[in-house]
């Protein structure tokens, strides 16, 4: 039997499944990776929270790896991306209007969330760990060799 149990929540096709849609189904996954690939867009209304759903084999704004969110926000946003047992690495963006952050998270629980403030793109990674999955900000701690800037190097804090 078929299922959708990977990080990208493509179809994968039982040992001679799929008969006659075989063809179909391969190109609709590969689609899909090219799309998880690549950055899409999601507006946000103005709510205190927020669920973005990666689909079973469908197309949908939370598959690029890459992700915006735009509207305008009068309060801060928690956003839940799901499902809570999805493994993956997303860029996003806090591309709103109105000054407020967005927190990322995955799972009902309490699990660890990252703020991301208004303009600001942060690296974040989810867990897969269910309904207390943890969401970390990959490059919190972030150690280099050499760091090379060719703009302005803004410091916030110490």
């Amino acid at each position: 039997m078929a299922s959708y149990g990977n990080n990208l929540r493509l179809l994968e096709i039982a040992q001679g499944g799929e008969s006659g849609t075989w063809g179909t189904k391969t190109n609709t996954n590969l689609e899909l990776i090219g799309e998880a690939l690549g950055f899409g867009t999601e507006a946000l209304s103005d709510a205190s929270t927020h669920t973005t759903t990666v689909l079973d084999g469908g197309s949908d704004p939370a598959r690029p790896i890459y992700q915006i969110y735009t509207g305008t926000l009068s309060q801060a946003c928690t956003i839940t991306i799901a499902p809570d047992d999805m493994k993956r690495v997303h860029i996003i963006k806090n591309g709103t209007s109105g000054s407020q952050n967005i927190l990322i998270k995955q799972g009902s629980g309490g699990g660890a969330a990252v703020t991301i403030p208004p303009g600001d793109t942060k690296v974040v990674s989810l867990d897969g760990g269910g309904s207390s999955a943890i969401v970390t900000d990959v490059f919190a701690s972030l150690s280099v060799v050499d760091l090379k800037a060719t703009g302005d190097i803004t410091v916030t804090d110490d």
